[in-house]
C-alpha cells in the first residue's frame, strides 16, 4: 500500500526534526513517499504587488539549497522524496497552502514543527502548525 508523507519545511531547527520523523517513518516501509514542501508567503508592501513577488522569489531562491540538501540526504537513505516550493499569493495562510497541497497529492500523514506560541501568541499569529491542524483532512504530526 502506497504511502505519502509530507514534511512542511521552514528552515527552522523544528522542520529540520521533523525532516528526521520523517526518515523514522519512511524507512523500511516498502512505497513511502515523502513529500518536502516550502512555502513562501508575501512579506513585503502589499501596495506593490511587483516588488512583493520579487521578495518571495528571492526567499524561494535562499530555500533551494536546503532542497537540494534534502534530496540528496533521503537519496542517500533509498526515500523516494520530492520538493517543492510553493509560492503563496498574498491572501493565503501558509498553513492553508499546506493543506491544500496535501489534497491535491493525496498525503497521508503531515509533519510539522510547532514553535510552542502561547494561546495569546496563536491567535494573533495564527500559526502555521495550527492552520494545517485545523485544515488538514489527514493525521497531522507536530513536532516539538
Amino acid at each position: 500500500m502506497k504511502r505519502n508523507i509530507l514534511v512542511a519545511y521552514d528552515g527552522s531547527k523544528l522542520s529540520e526534526k521533523a525532516l528526521q520523523e520523517a526518515k523514522l517513518q519512511a524507512a523500511g516501509v516498502p512505497e513511502t513517499e515523502v513529500h518536502v514542501v516550502s512555502i513562501v508567503t508575501q512579506t513585503g508592501p502589499n501596495t506593490n504587488v511587483t516588488i512583493a513577488k520579487g521578495i518571495q522569489y528571492e526567499m524561494a531562491d535562499e530555500i533551494r539549497p536546503d532542497m537540494e540538501r534534502i534530496n540528496r540526504e533521503f537519496d542517500t537513505e533509498s526515500i523516494p522524496i520530492y520538493t517543492d516550493i510553493v509560492i503563496a499569493d498574498s491572501t493565503q495562510n501558509a498553513g492553508a497552502k499546506v493543506c491544500e497541497y496535501a489534497d491535491e497529492h493525496d498525503i497521508d500523514l503531515i509533519i510539522a514543527g510547532n514553535r510552542g506560541f502561547g494561546a495569546v501568541k496563536k491567535w494573533l499569529r495564527k500559526s502555521v502548525s495550527y492552520q494545517i491542524v485545523q485544515g488538514a483532512k489527514c493525521p497531522v504530526l507536530t513536532i516539538k
